[in-house]
């Protein structure tokens, strides 16, 4: 049986496009109390505006910077594994817009969005590193928030074997239509169509547009466990077996150190964490996993296969700080 949601035509000339915020990464190790100091829910995704991310760094030590976003992070272990990807995203002519532009340009990734003159400015996300590894992201969405139509070059979604698209991007309404119109094209194109739910939080502003969206749309949907809890309102993921097989014809669950699940219809494959080494930073670790696994999907891998890259991929970025592999990648798949 053919699997509708891998992609053989040959006339594509572009692996996959990804459509998100384009955010600078800032990170930065703290302890638990500055996340009750500052009233923040560990592991929790919050939107702040500029006068809080300037409160917020003023009173902590910056690590590292990086080009990030959910879809940008996925759309760089791509690159970094030898795909031919492009990245599109909006950020303003400013001191983080340049960065940004730079440092993911470095991975081979295509970015030909121009930079903006007006508006807000580039977007950029605080990520608290605690004790434990885990991540709480403070992000100001700036100029992401108003990414529009006219910041896509439609034609290009027609050469793209995948598209692939974040959820963070439904928060805003600029952001949303052209979401909507690039799903559009791409479904008219025979291009695929990847959605990534992005947090358990944006699911919950979003449950039903999610799933018309999905339904009208999605070939494939990842997603972890606190994401489909939260899409289909069940306290358990046993419960949601049945909604998983019938949400779009592939689904994959990452379940951190308990692996991933990857659900074909009716069948289900159970895929084991790989661990690369001490966990320090979880940041990226569901987008990586999911370059890893999409890297298995373009080049015609069984899901297994692209199950178990997506875990070693995922396995080695936890091992370091940030969502950029200080390794080869494509040396730690062989």
């Amino acid at each position: 049986m053919r699997e509708s949601f891998r992609h053989l035509e040959q006339n594509k000339i572009v692996d996959l496009i990804g459509l998100g915020n384009a955010i600078v990464d800032i990170i930065v190790n703290i302890e638990d109390d500055f996340l009750e100091i500052n009233n923040l829910e560990k592991g929790s995704m919050n939107l702040i505006n500029s006068d809080e991310s300037q409160k917020l760094l003023k009173n902590c030590k910056v690590i590292k910077q990086i080009s990030g976003g959910s879809s940008a992070n996925t759309v760089v272990c791509l690159a970094e594994l030898g795909n031919d990807v492009q990245f599109i995203g909006r950020v303003k002519n400013d001191q983080f817009g340049k960065f940004f532009s730079s440092d993911i340009k470095k991975s081979k990734t295509i970015f030909n969005t121009p930079p903006t003159n007006e508006g807000a400015s580039t977007a950029h996300s605080i990520i608290l590193i605690t004790p434990d590894a885990q991540r709480t992201m403070c992000t100001y969405l700036g100029a992401s928030i108003e990414f529009e139509p006219e910041d896509i070059d439609f034609s290009v979604l027609k050469r793209t074997k995948y598209l692939y698209l974040e959820g963070y991007l439904w928060d805003g309404e600029l952001a949303k239509n052209a979401f909507l119109k690039a799903a559009q094209i791409a479904k008219l194109s025979n291009t695929k169509i990847i959605l990534s739910l992005s947090d358990s939080f944006c699911v919950d502003r979003h449950r039903e547009s999610f799933l018309e969206l999905i339904d009208k749309y999605v070939d494939v949907v990842f997603c972890n466990e606190s994401e489909v809890l939260s899409l289909f309102k069940k306290n358990k993921l046993a419960d949601c077996q049945g909604d998983l097989s019938s949400l779009c014809e592939l689904v994959v669950v990452t379940l951190g150190s308990n692996g991933s699940l990857i659900i074909n219809k009716d069948e289900v494959e159970v895929i084991k964490s790989i661990s690369k080494g001490k966990v320090i930073d979880t940041t990226g670790a569901g987008d990586i996993y999911a370059g890893g696994f999409i890297h298995g999907l373009i080049n015609n891998y069984s899901l297994k296969k692209c199950g178990e890259i997506g875990s070693i991929c995922a396995g080695q970025i936890i091992t370091q700080l940030g969502s950029r592999s200080n390794i080869d990648l494509k040396e730690l798949i062989k």
